[in-house]
């Protein structure tokens, strides 16, 4: 039986090592990530100091701010019973547009009897001058019966000195002498009394006695009053809080009916912080977004800084003298005036809006301000 032969196996010459087991990554590179780490703080912080003060070191800006526009009480100038309605709420008019009417009956016959009265008064001026005309004339003859009378007194003086003229006969007419000098001196007066009633001067125009002029300054009241009793509106804007007027109204001069919000006239009130408010001066550029008109700017101009605080013009002002005083910023009224006011027409007023004021131009803005 033959013996199984096993060729012994001879291990390999030479055998490849095993590989070098590379040592851990992380703690070659964890000095360097310390090292990047520690500069990028400072780096960012630079930057984002630098950033601000690139965007927003010369600006101050304020969420404490709301749109106004002009808003006018229309009032009869007139009383009266409202006779036309042409308006409703909301509604929006241009200048000139006619609003509503207060019953011009009253106010047309207050105009035919100013007319009346000027007629009256020019008549009465006419008369006058006639009446100085016939005064002058009386005056002129009383005047050559004086002097007449004058002469024959001086005539029987004479005879009587000659003993040709008794003493009664020259006492009478010594008497009818004085009686002609009396009525020559109230033919005088009476002349001088409608002279003065004419102002003066005979010779002026009738409608300049001042009784004319007078009557017309009535008649020109009148035909105002007239004119008036058709309410216009006195601007472009939207009709406000008139939702109970109608006709039949009966109104008293003066008295408020509804408010016209003026469209072509708009600002914003800012409140800044008094901690902004050393760099703000007038005529700075400023921005606007409102609340109400996401993404869309309004450009503007510092146009005022208040003259005081809020808490100052308040009706209760804060009483400050007192042992649990707390010190609170205050905030101070800017007014905005929006270079397209037009463009604002469209939102209401009292809305709330973000200021930001460009005040990189500070210092040069103040002294222009103050030259």
């Amino acid at each position: 039986m033959n013996a199984r032969t096993t060729t012994p196996v001879e291990p390999a010459a030479a055998v490849t090592a095993p590989a070098a087991a590379p040592g851990p990554v992380g703690k070659p590179a964890r000095p360097l990530r310390k090292a990047l780490l520690m500069l990028s703080v400072p780096a960012l912080l630079i930057a984002g100091v630098g950033g601000w003060w690139l965007t927003g070191a010369d600006r101050e800006s304020t969420e404490n701010a709301y749109l106004h526009q002009a808003r006018i009480s229309i009032a009869p100038t007139v009383g009266g019973r409202v006779v036309a309605v042409n308006l409703h709420e909301l509604q929006v008019v241009k200048a000139g547009d006619l609003l509503f009417q207060v019953d011009p009956q009253p106010y047309e016959l207050a105009v035919a009897q100013a007319e009346a009265a000027v007629n009256a008064a020019r008549l009465q001026v006419e008369q006058m001058k006639a009446a100085l005309a016939q005064a002058e004339a009386q005056a002129a003859l009383a005047e050559d019966d004086a002097s007449y009378q004058a002469d024959e007194l001086a005539r029987q003086e004479a005879l009587s000195g000659k003993g040709v003229t008794s003493t009664s006969a020259l006492d009478e007419v010594r008497h009818t002498s004085r009686q002609a000098r009396e009525k020559a001196e109230v033919a005088r007066l009476t002349a001088d009394t409608a002279r003065a009633a004419l102002g003066g001067d005979p010779k002026a125009a009738t409608d300049d006695h001042p009784a004319v002029r007078a009557a017309l300054v009535e008649l020109d009241r009148a035909r105002y009053n007239l004119s008036v009793t058709r309410v216009t509106a006195p601007a472009d804007g939207v009709i406000y809080q008139a939702s109970s007027f109608h006709e039949g109204v009966m109104l008293a001069a003066g008295q408020p009916v509804f408010a016209l919000v003026e469209t072509g006239e708009a600002w914003v009130d800012a409140n800044f912080k008094e901690t902004q408010l050393a760099d703000l001066a007038q005529g700075q550029p400023a921005e606007v977004v409102f609340d109400a008109a996401p993404g869309k700017t309004f450009s503007g101009t510092v146009e005022a800084i208040g003259a005081g605080t809020g808490a100052e013009f308040s009706l209760l002002p804060a009483q400050n003298a007192t042992g649990n005083w707390v010190k609170v910023t205050q905030r101070v009224p800017v007014r905005i005036k929006l270079d397209d006011a037009e463009g604002a027409a469209m939102l209401a007023s009292g809305l709330s809006a973000e200021v930001t004021v460009d005040t990189s131009g500070s210092a040069d803005t103040r002294l222009a301000a103050k030259e």
